[in-house]
């Protein structure tokens, strides 16, 4: 049987995600100001380069594999978007293929 205050939790915890991220939408509608265009600028990078080091910060260089699918999987990342600039693609290519270098070749 589904409990029903699990549904309540779920449903005003995503009404609540929904409505913290609208909120800069509807706050600043009409004219953005600077700083909010400059954390645009650089926070997408900012958070991609914490996922990478929250990602690499268990890898153990002195163990076998040595950090090889790792290491290979984020080269085949950076080439894949170097060649086509599509970063949803980048990162499920890379999330498959390093899966497939740990499940079948480590």
């Amino acid at each position: 049987m589904f409990d029903i205050h699990a549904g309540y939790v779920v449903i005003i915890s995503g009404a609540l995600t929904a409505l913290l991220r609208f909120i800069p939408f509807i706050a600043f509608r009409k004219k953005r100001p600077e700083f909010i265009l400059y954390l645009g600028r650089v926070l997408p990078y900012s958070v991609m380069t914490m996922l990478v080091v929250y990602c690499l910060k268990g890898v153990n260089l002195l163990k076998y594999p040595n950090g090889l699918p790792e290491f290979i999987a984020g080269i085949s990342v950076i080439l894949l978007h170097s060649w086509r600039r599509n970063t949803l693609l980048s990162i499920t290519l890379g999330t498959i293929f390093y899966m497939v270098l740990v499940q079948f070749v480590f």
